[in-house]
């Protein structure tokens, strides 16, 4: 869309689908007032002189328009009433910035990153690409017979039987699926087309597209010759769109076999599934059914299209796997990564009781770690220190825990003949991974055991790995803490006017002693819904604010990160997807206005305004190509339209110009929209040309907006030829 400007005095905000004066002018252009305007994104509510000039800005650009027409607009912009136009005026704020090395900081290389925790199956899933839900058929408990939910029977009584015993060749996971098929491909009881068996719906609804393969694997016995179709079907089975059948004698299955087999997709279904049907009388038993897309990101197991999401963030570093997810409701359950690394197979999996699904821990350790590399983030590994909601162990009996994070440090950083590091040596990474942060538990700063504990664990990894830098669960905001770290944990969730007011949180922080984390921020609630305008708002002013205290705060990361459609436990959340779709919410949006921040230089910059809704900050940055960038970002929580006039100074006049810049806009037409799968893109950024962009100049901040203004600092040199001088010295 062309630049629109509209700085130009007073205007009156009016909602163009409802606004007399603005519907003639549409129609006027040839235009429909609801179905043409949507592609002008946030300008929806504009002045009606403003919408003047942006239908004249496009018709003189593309001349498309009869001149009749444009004199016509303009007679209008001449003669509509004056007070139609001005009925209340703008608020005016003037921003001062010191773009002077003197006066400015550097923002920590780590200020943004990202949070996971395995939450509204963001990894099991999502994130991780397997798509088998129940891989291994251990979610129903050691016990059995018991429960192989998701899995379900193909045919009746009269022609399977199926239940688990615990026969599997995996030791940590002994539970298998026993399948005795009664009927035969002929004969007296014959059984129905297409065979029976069983099938796995995956997550929701596995996501088959055409063209593409996958690769099926699976452990199966039995003590009859086998003949079983492996294919993906429709979720009511009666379209097929990958099939193949797996032959074998009786001596090759009378033990355990892997089989392996890659299907190639002939349709395409987001909601299909995978069976496992035969036709031959006998008993034969399942284990381990895993099917996954060959397209994972570099191949490591990411689904593409939500890593990518990721990658767009561009953050410096990704804590994991939690959370509440790290403690568990009952230690019992907690995450152990032990547990997650190795073959996949032989994970035992585990249930999280607190967000109250089954993981196989595919996505484990070592796949944070990789996720990390893969992102170009530093991880931040936040573990277990022997204390969940319910139960906790006490510091005399917490050495067994310590122990299990220092090899997991050596898994991580260890040398490959080490006994973890030849763990993830064999698991295809024989370089150590970039482990320098450690979080000690999450949130059990008030728990009885908690600093006893904490200290154990401080002591033993700053021995063992004096670089790693600890961080603590107790808030060190206001007052010091009484135990040593290198950071200490910020979380914070609340009301959009609670956290737009935190954006002088930090302000008042002693800058002694450990840097501050906010690993979890989040406006939540009514404000928040499942993603709203407000909430992004209120989040883009306290951001700003944390830039601003960069000099204490070297770490923030929004949380929860992902969400599954079909299983919200938690609203609201940066990435919302299913099975084939994925979109940002507002706040995802936000965090996108960030990418640059992360060791840039912050500017001292003084904002006059007439307003408390209204926040703004100053940056410079450069991009991949070496060009220095001035950023200003400016939040305006109020209802009103705000005139920034926005004055640089500290840059040398005889060397410095600006151009070639852009200003990008998150708005909407009402506080409380939304994204979607429908509309992805309902409250999206919007950029433009900002080509009037100078050391002096006033710029518009529409109501209830988030903008940024980038402004392209250029080199010029200074040359005066013969008839400069001549005009110079003829003044």
């Amino acid at each position: 869309m062309d630049r629109v400007e509209e700085s130009e005095g007073p205007q009156e905000i009016v909602n163009l689908y409802c606004n007399p004066s603005s519907t003639i002018i549409l129609t006027i252009l040839g235009l429909r007032p609801k179905a043409d305007m949507t592609r002008f994104g946030s300008y929806k509510l504009l002045s009606i002189r403003t919408l003047l000039r942006l239908f004249l800005s496009q018709a003189m650009g593309y001349r498309k328009l009869p001149c009749s027409v444009l004199f016509l607009c303009i007679f209008i912009s001449c003669f509509i009433p004056h007070q139609s136009l001005d009925d209340e005026e703008n608020l005016t704020a003037k921003l001062f910035i010191d773009a002077s090395e003197r006066s400015s900081h550097p923002i920590p290389q780590t200020l943004f990153g990202i949070f996971f925790e395995e939450i509204n199956h963001a990894g099991a899933g999502g994130l991780w690409a397997e798509l088998v839900s129940n891989r291994g058929f251990e979610a129903g408990g050691s016990n059995i017979p018991s429960n192989i939910d998701p899995w379900s029977i193909i045919g009746d009584e009269s022609s399977i039987i199926v239940s688990t015993d615990r026969s599997s060749c995996f030791e940590r996971n002994k539970v298998a699926l026993r399948m005795e098929v009664l009927c035969n491909s002929e004969g007296a009881s014959t059984c129905p087309s297409g065979g029976v068996g069983i099938y796995n719906p995956g997550f929701w609804g596995m996501n088959i597209e055409q063209g593409k393969s996958y690769k099926v694997v699976f452990y199966v016995r039995s003590t009859e010759a086998i003949d079983i179709s492996v294919s993906f079907t429709s979720s009511n089975g009666l379209q097929t769109l990958a099939s193949t059948n797996i032959i074998a004698s009786a001596s090759d299955v009378s033990n355990w076999t892997k089989m392996e087999v890659l299907l190639e997709a002939k349709e395409t279904d987001h909601n299909s599934r995978l069976q496992l049907t035969t036709s031959k009388k006998g008993v034969l038993w399942f284990d381990q059914v895993s099917a996954m897309p060959l397209d994972t990101y570099k191949g490591h197991g990411f689904r593409n299209d939500l890593f990518q999401m990721l990658a767009d963030i561009k953050p410096q570093f990704i804590r994991f796997p939690g959370g509440c997810f790290v403690e568990g409701e009952w230690l019992r359950n907690a995450f152990r990564w032990k547990a997650s690394v190795g073959p996949w197979e032989e994970r035992p999996g585990h249930f999280g009781d607190v967000w109250m699904y089954w993981t196989d821990d595919g996505l484990g350790y070592f796949e944070f770690l990789q996720l990390s590399e893969d992102l170009g983030a530093l991880p931040i590994w936040v573990f277990n220190n022997g204390i969940s909601h319910n139960d906790q162990v006490d510091t005399s009996s917490v050495l067994p825990f310590v122990q299990e994070a220092l090899d997991g440090l050596e898994f991580a950083r260890g040398d490959s003949s080490s006994k973890w590091g030849s763990v993830r040596a064999a698991m295809g990474h024989p370089e150590p991974f970039d482990l320098r942060y450690v979080a000690i538990g999450n949130e059990d700063c008030w728990k009885k055991n908690y600093r006893g504990n904490y200290l154990k664990f401080y002591d033993a990894i700053k021995r063992a790995y004096p670089d790693i830098k600890i961080i603590s669960n107790c808030d060190g905001s206001s007052r010091p803490l009484d135990h040593p770290a290198d950071l200490y944990d910020f979380h914070v969730y609340t009301s959009a006017n609670n956290l737009f007011s935190m954006s002088n949180q930090f302000d008042q922080t002693s800058r002694q002693g450990p840097k501050a984390f906010v690993s979890e921020y989040a406006v939540t609630g009514k404000d928040a819904g499942t993603g709203s305008l407000l909430a992004a708002l209120a989040e883009a002013g306290f951001l700003i604010g944390l830039e601003k205290n960069s000099d204490i705060v070297q770490m923030a990361s929004y949380a929860p990160l992902f969400v599954n459609s079909n299983d919200r436990r938690w609203n609201p959340d940066a990435i919302v997807f299913n099975s084939f779709q994925a979109y940002g919410t507002p706040s995802y949006w936000v965090q996108r206005f960030f990418t640059e921040s992360s060791g840039a230089t912050f500017l001292n910059a003084t904002l006059q305004k007439a307003s408390a809704s209204l926040v703004a900050s100053a940056i410079t940055w450069k991009n991949s190509d070496g060009q220095t960038y001035i950023r200003i970002k400016a939040v305006n929580f109020g209802s009103n339209s705000v005139n920034l006039q926005v004055s640089v100074g500290g840059l040398d006049p005889n060397s410095v110009k600006l151009s070639g810049s852009t200003k990008t806009i998150l708005t909407s037409a009402n506080l409380m929209d939304e994204n979607s799968f429908n509309e992805p893109d309902k409250v999206a950024p919007i950029q433009t040309l900002l080509e009037q962009a100078d050391k002096e100049m006033s710029v518009l901040l529409l109501p209830h907006s988030f903008t940024s203004f980038d402004l392209l600092k250029e080199s010029v040199s200074l040359r005066i030829t013969a008839d400069d001088w001549f005009l110079k010295s003829s003044i």
